[in-house]
């Protein structure tokens, strides 16, 4: 079609022949992975021009799996977990994905299992025989305590009786760097027992526990108010403009993900995963590399934990009315108004082979202009 392909960070350029697979991009935030020629091996994620299109190429990746596995996934359909589906599909994986509502076969090696966390016969079928398990799966919104505990504490349970009665696989748990803070709202406090549930079961031995920052990139709908706040004329921003945080691109992520289940369980359990910049990024610094040049203190109006809890009430309140789950709440606001978001604990890079290769400067501007080209930020 004329294009260069390009490697992401500047390496060589892949030429037409040697593209294996094209993840192309649907409506929405699905996107479809196409297979050029399936017998090739080598991959990594490649965009055409600048668009977030990615192509897997013969000769851009410098390890390969050590064997095929066979993966038992939840959370396929959502942001993260789609990222690591597709990664798994592309390095010749066979996938077993739980999914609520029912899907036809898309791929050769990935199969759909109908049903969701609380469905004890559907996480049987899931887990039965595979080499890994990964629970990516997770409520990130809801009206009340009862709703994050009965999502991510009584699903994980679930899920953990069902692997205690199956062959004890690999078991890669993503939690939430808000599991570090159980006090600051509902969602953090039933990510932090999920993870106590992982630590206390006959699974521990075989498990890892990612905890990850503020995750970002193209697709991805709970970031979008920052961009759309960076980009603004006045800017409505939660928090202080020293406040801290660490982030990772969601690409980055995945291939942590896939890392985990293609080598060797590193120690401790319980790891922080980001995009390696010492000490995060001030909440200013962040409204800045989404638009460089165009924020500064004059022009961004930074909210107290006060309005947005008040806020967060009336959203609560308007969400039990109406049957929705609301962006934002009084837990929401706490976690938004924290001053230190930013990972202290053990780092995967620290523990592994795996490095993060996509800067925060570097993963913002591609957010951005997905966010554009798909008609969210003018």
């Amino acid at each position: 079609m004329g294009h260069q392909l390009l490697g992401r960070t500047g390496e060589s350029a892949c030429s037409a022949a040697d593209v294996l697979w094209q993840i192309k991009p649907l409506q929405g935030t699905r996107s479809l992975l196409v297979p050029i020629d399936p017998a090739r091996r080598r991959q990594r994620s490649l965009f055409v021009g600048h668009h977030a299109s990615k192509i897997i190429c013969r000769e851009a990746l410098s390890t390969q799996p050590t064997g095929r596995h066979t993966v038992a996934l939840t959370g396929a359909t959502g942001f993260v977990g789609g990222h690591v589906l597709e990664n798994l599909l592309a390095r010749g994986h066979q996938v077993r994905a739980l999914t609520r509502q029912k899907k036809p076969p898309d791929h050769k090696n990935l199969i759909w299992v109908d049903g969701d966390l609380q469905n004890d016969a559907a996480l049987a079928q899931l887990v039965g025989g595979v080499d890994t398990v990964l629970h990516i799966a997770g409520v990130i919104k809801a009206v009340s305590r009862s709703g994050f505990f009965t999502g991510n504490v009584d699903g994980t349970r679930h899920l953990l009786d069902a692997i205690n009665n199956a062959d004890m696989p690999r078991y890669i748990h993503l939690s939430s760097l808000a599991a570090r803070e159980p006090a600051v709202s509902a969602y953090a406090a039933s990510k932090a027992e999920a993870e106590q549930l992982v630590m206390e079961s006959p699974l521990e031995k075989m498990a890892t526990i990612l905890r990850p920052p503020a995750v970002y990139g193209p697709g991805d709908m709970e970031t979008l108010f920052y961009f759309k706040a960076a980009t603004s004329m006045l800017a409505t921003v939660p928090g202080k403009p020293d406040h801290r945080t660490s982030m990772i691109h969601v690409q980055d992520l995945a291939a942590a993900i896939v890392h985990l289940v293609e080598n060797k369980k590193p120690d401790p359990v319980l790891i922080d995963i980001h995009d390696g910049q010492p000490n995060g990024y001030t909440i200013q610094g962040v409204m800045e590399n989404v638009a460089p040049g165009r924020r500064t203190r004059t022009n961004t109006l930074y909210l107290p934990r006060w309005i947005l809890r008040l806020v967060g009430g009336i959203s609560t309140l308007v969400g039990r009315i109406f049957g929705t789950n609301p962006m934002l709440t009084p837990g929401k606001a706490n976690e938004l108004s924290h001053p230190d978001w930013v990972c202290h604990g053990t780092s995967l890079a620290d523990v592994s082979a795996w490095q993060p290769k996509i800067s925060g400067e570097q993963g913002m501007r591609e957010t951005l202009h997905w966010y554009r080209e798909h008609g969210f930020l003018r």
